[in-house]
């Protein structure tokens, strides 16, 4: 799929139309490549476990588009938890909340979680923007493959199996995956120190 010398308009709506056709796509984030799709036109995160070969036992979670979304879709989120949205997001920072609702039964985990993010992308936002949902992302490599981080490192076997790529010409994946803490308790519980890990340790002392 060679999309290196399309238009960033033309790129922008194959991957947006994709996304609400339900279908997979890969695109840049602030931290990695991502493999994802909507939340409101996929049924289920199924094909993205497909293409990574992953374990349905690891839950996926959501790229958003504001930290409103945090109280939208996480249920009785504590206050040290709205407290470090409003530090690092956008960021690299994922939070694992309780899931209201409003989050699919097929998107949360067995413990009835999801985890989201607000990516600091400006391309991946306007994609959440324009399709009007979050989106279900997990990193664009097999599982036990090395992250990507730039168009030329995409498995070609993914590449060919998704509907677009975009390349994303406004993003620079750093190649260091978010920091995921646990947000389901009255104490913070990291899952991975990732991107921000020291910075997000500290404002989490200053927090105690």
């Amino acid at each position: 799929m060679d999309v290196q010398h399309q238009q960033p308009s033309s790129a922008f709506d194959q991957v947006a139309n994709a996304l609400i056709a339900g279908q997979a796509v890969v695109f840049p984030t602030d931290t990695v490549f991502g493999l994802g799709v909507s939340v409101a036109h996929a049924q289920t995160p199924e094909v993205l476990y497909a293409l990574k070969e992953r374990d349905r036992g690891k839950p996926i979670a959501w790229l958003v588009g504001s930290a409103a979304d945090l109280s939208f879709y996480g249920e009785a989120v504590p206050a040290w938890a709205r407290s470090l949205a409003d530090a690092f997001w956008p960021g690299e920072l994922t939070l694992v909340v309780r899931a209201t609702d409003k989050v699919p039964a097929a998107f949360r985990s067995d413990a009835g979680t999801i985890g989201l993010r607000m990516p600091n992308a400006p391309c991946v936002l306007q994609l959440i923007d324009q399709v009007g949902s979050p989106l279900a992302t997990t990193s664009a490599n097999k599982s036990g493959a090395a992250d990507v981080v730039s168009y030329d490192a995409l498995d070609p076997a993914i590449a060919a199996r998704v509907a677009a790529v975009f390349p994303g010409w406004d993003v620079s994946a750093q190649g260091v995956s978010s920091t995921v803490i646990d947000a389901t308790g009255d104490e913070p519980r990291i899952l991975r120190a990732g991107a921000n890990a020291a910075l997000i340790r500290q404002q989490l002392d200053q927090l105690a």
